[in-house]
Parts: structure tokens; sequence; C-alpha cells
């Protein structure tokens, strides 16, 4: 049973992957009372890492400069008197000069050196040894790339954000059931729990992970739609107490109202990347093995999209 709520926190996080956008993008900064909301949100979220920049930069970042940048996603299962696991990493690439996004999955079980451990171990177990910042030094080394922000996200809390902007509507082209709840076929208005439900099934699917996704597109879909609609900026004040209740990065308002200004024409292309591996055993453990040729294709994309080649 534990095992599969993992597997449904990890599927919901790719889900939500894209809503650091709708932060950024999808509320901007109307009047005084809306600015003073927002901006309490963001201290509440604001949590400093030690770094002032990655180690793969040679000058921090200008936003200012619409320069492209990137961000390391963890869904975290927090716990009471633990500091959580990270059961999801998805690495955000953005380009405003090509008004684009790319979106990286990491699956969790991927083997490679945890980077201030010196040895080789699954990709997630970075924040359980060392945290955010273990984690960013891990992903930078596996990925060739710099990571310039983290959002660390409390993945069950994100129900909470799409009832915040009023619920969902999606077009589902499946009808099936799934833990209780009937999806007829055609439009249909979810709420936070309808939608992680929605989201979440696969194995009823003759599509399999594909038509998982396209649900998942869906819900993304929806969410930002309904995150930048002017009616949900009368509920502005749910919106934000949501997104501060359930997410920390290090980036500051000002950071956030650069990209807001600068980067918002780059949610209109989001690319989902996917890394290709195969699964072994060594000392009875499972691990992701990625193969070189695989793991330079991607680095290699994200290194062009960063403008770093």
């Amino acid at each position: 049973m534990r095992s599969e709520n993992k597997k449904k926190k990890r599927t919901w996080l790719r889900v939500t992957g894209i809503l650091v956008l709708l932060i950024l993008i999808g509320t901007g900064v109307y009047g005084y009372t809306v600015y003073k909301s927002l901006t309490s949100a963001v201290e509440t979220m604001h949590e400093p890492i030690e770094r002032e920049k990655s180690e793969k930069r040679t000058e921090q970042i200008t936003l200012e400069k619409k320069e492209p940048f990137s961000v390391l996603m963890l869904g975290v299962d927090e716990r009471e008197g633990d500091r959580g696991r990270s059961d999801s990493m998805i690495v955000l690439t953005v380009n405003p000069n090509q008004n684009s996004v790319k979106m990286l999955s990491i699956p969790r079980d991927t083997r490679t050196e945890i980077i201030g451990k010196g040895f080789d171990d699954k990709i997630n177990h970075a924040y359980a040894f060392g945290g955010v910042e273990m984690s960013m030094n891990t992903v930078e080394n596996f990925l060739d790339i710099p990571i310039d922000y983290y959002m660390q996200i409390n993945m069950e809390g994100f129900k909470d954000i799409v009832d915040a902007v009023g619920g969902v509507t999606v077009n589902n082209d499946l009808d099936f059931n799934y833990e209780g709840v009937h999806f007829t076929k055609g439009q249909l208005t979810l709420n936070g729990e309808k939608a992680l439900k929605f989201s979440r099934m696969r194995y009823d699917d003759p599509r399999g992970d594909f038509g998982r996704q396209l649900r998942q597109r869906e819900v993304i879909q929806g969410v930002l739609k309904e995150g930048a609609s002017l009616s949900s900026l009368t509920n502005y004040d749910e919106i934000f107490t949501a997104l501060g209740n359930n997410i920390k990065t290090n980036m500051k308002f000002n950071e956030m109202v650069d990209i807001q200004k600068n980067y918002r024409t780059a949610a209109k292309s989001v690319e989902q990347m996917s890394l290709k591996g195969s699964g072994t055993k060594i000392d009875k453990v499972y691990y992701l093995m990625v193969p070189a040729e695989e793991k330079q294709r991607i680095q290699n994309e994200l290194k062009t999209h960063l403008e770093l080649n």
C-alpha cells in the first residue's frame, strides 16, 4: 500500500510540474491588495540555500536580461520529525528567446553519484542524505547543467491548489472508474480530489502511460487556464495561501516579478522529455541504469536549450 501511495504521488508531480509557471505567469500583480497577498505568500515560500549560484556558472544569471534558467522541482513526502523523502524530481529549463519550456522527469531509481557522499545510489536518496542542496548538486552532476533554482513541493497539498482555482475543466476521451469515481467521456469539471484520481489511472487504459500523460496534460492546462482567468483573481487569497502552504523555493520576490514580465510567453510551448534506461538489481536493490549515450543526448538537449553550447 505504501509503495502504491508513492507511485500516486510521483504521478501527481508530473501533473503539477508546470505549476511554477502558474505562480509566476498566471497571477501577475494586480493592485495593492493582491500585491500584499502575493508578497505574503512569497515570504512563506521563500527558503534560501547557502550557495549564491551554481558552480557550473561563471556568473550568476540575470533574469532582467532574459537569460535562460533552470529549476529543480522536488516532490517531497513530508513527515513529522523527519526531513521527508524526495519521491519525484523534475527539471525545468526555461528559454524566453525560444519561448519554450522543457520538462524532464528523472526516475527516482536512477543510479548516479551522490555528490557530497562519494558513492553511487538512487538519485532521490540525495534529498534524504543532504536535503535540497545535495539534490541540486547531484542533479547538476548527472545532467551536467547548472540548476539555478529549486522548488520543494508537498504533493498531497496540490488538491488544495486545484480547489483554490475553483476546480478544472478537462476533456476526457476514455470512460473509466477509478477509486470509487466514474469518469464519463466528454467535458468534466473536477475538484482537487477528483483531479488527482483522474490523473493517476493507468492500468485500465489500453494506451498505458501514454493515456495517463494525456490526462495529466488536460489537468495542467485546466489549472493554468483557471489560474490565469479573471474569475480566479477574486479567489487570489486562497490561491496564494494554498501555494504558500505547499511550496518552498529560493526564488526571491523580485526574481518572480522579472519572470512574470520577461518569461510569460515561454509557457505557451512546454515539451516533456523522457529519460530512457533499463532496470537491474545490484546487491538485491533495484536501480534504473541510464546508458552513457542516452545521458549525453539529454545533456546536449538541455545545454542547447539553456544556450550553454
